[in-house]
């Protein structure tokens, strides 16, 4: 709620809840948990992606590699977000999945995750682990 309040960011969900309910009903489970604002809409699923052609696909990284591309995808339909961050205790950041791809055309500046992200390796804590606000609000303001 602090978050929301400091920027008016908007919430977008990526997580697999969007398969099992709608926006509506995630609003108002958000709203159950006193969460102050409801998400405005869901990423798109994998299968409606434009994914680049010379895509490297790893079984190991699979769910990372969805995520993060349904969220560029997201932001590809919108290219009115300017500020934007990606929240997860799935570790989608450029620099960890950039170490396990390597691009099949070296001229390719396509790296797979994300640049605005933030890891929260504690799932049973999410953001209210220690310094994840303020890594949060670096990517908002």
């Amino acid at each position: 709620n602090e978050i929301l309040e400091e920027t008016d960011a908007e919430i977008v969900v990526s997580s697999d809840w969007k398969r099992w309910a709608s926006v509506d009903e995630m609003g108002e489970y958000y709203e159950s948990q006193g969460i102050k604002k409801k998400p405005i809409a869901f990423t798109k699923n994998l299968g409606e992606c434009d994914v680049p052609e010379n895509f490297i696909w790893s079984r190991q990284w699979d769910l990372e590699q969805s995520r993060s591309l349904e969220i560029k995808q997201y932001l590809q339909d919108h290219p009115e977000i300017t500020h934007w961050v990606a929240v997860d205790d799935l570790n989608m950041s450029v620099d960890y999945l950039s170490q396990h791809f390597a691009a099949k055309d070296p001229e390719d500046n396509e790296k797979p995750g994300l640049t605005n992200f933030v890891h929260t390796p504690q799932s049973n804590e999410g953001i209210k682990q220690s310094g994840i606000k303020e890594k949060i609000l670096k990517h908002l303001l």
